[in-house]
């Protein structure tokens, strides 16, 4: 959800536990859920609720067709003697709290990650840039983990459309030197605001901006916060202690 982010995922997780054998590398599933109606598309009307930034939509049914394919996708996983489970799509998480009261095993939650992490690595009170889905930015998935201790900068309407829509789009259809150029004008935004991380709070994105670069600049960068490694980190983390 998508392909691309999810082979990147899987990518991440086998390069942070580099084996010298095949024996030493970490045992996984990966469900490649492609069937799953879109995400963002599937959360176009929703109410704001005054107590927990948002509830279920208006639109049920869309919201519903969602949740219950990835049910399906993580029942399977779990027949599969999965010890957890993660997901590598950020939108994905407006379902979390819906689907964790489904499945009986753990489910790492993705933007909560990414806000211990950025908890450890930047002062409170600073800027935060996100980069994510209209979806994402939407339901405020990453602003109910961040809005008390951080101020989030996300992009204006414009760049939002031209650059960092397109950007999502062109991963998934496999044009990522197309997207790489696209995300450009939404990162010198977000650098002008002074935000001193931004987050690629869509898991096209980090693809998008690293595609050509090595692992280890990914790890060393300053300013870029991938939820696809960070994910990574702590699925390995975890693993280690089965």
């Amino acid at each position: 959800m998508g392909t691309q982010a999810g082979l990147d995922f899987c990518n991440k997780l086998a390069m942070i536990n580099r084996g010298k054998i095949d024996q030493e590398y970490p045992l996984f599933i990966l469900y490649n859920k492609s069937d799953i109606p879109g995400r963002p598309e599937s959360i176009s009307d929703h109410a704001k609720s005054s107590s927990d930034n948002f509830e279920r939509p208006k639109n049920f049914l869309k919201y519903s067709k969602v949740l219950k394919s990835l049910i399906s996708g993580c029942n399977s996983l779990q027949k599969s003697n999965c010890k957890f489970i993660v997901i590598p799509c950020n939108t994905a998480h407006y379902w979390y709290d819906d689907l964790k009261k489904k499945i009986n095993i753990p489910i790492l939650n993705m933007p909560k990650e990414v806000y211990i992490h950025t908890k450890k690595n930047c002062k409170k009170n600073s800027k935060i840039g996100i980069l994510a889905t209209e979806g994402t930015l939407k339901t405020r998935i990453y602003d109910k983990f961040f809005d008390k201790n951080y101020i989030l900068i996300k992009p204006k309407k414009s760049l939002q459309l031209n650059s960092v829509n397109k950007a999502i789009k062109y991963v998934k259809m496999g044009k990522v030197k197309d997207a790489e150029k696209a995300i450009k004008g939404a990162i010198n935004y977000l650098i002008k605001m002074k935000c001193k991380k931004i987050i690629l709070g869509c898991t096209e994105l980090p693809i998008a901006i690293f595609a050509f670069k090595s692992f280890k600049k990914i790890k060393l960068s300053k300013i870029f916060l991938d939820p696809n490694l960070i994910l990574a980190n702590v699925s390995m983390s975890k693993y280690k202690m089965k």
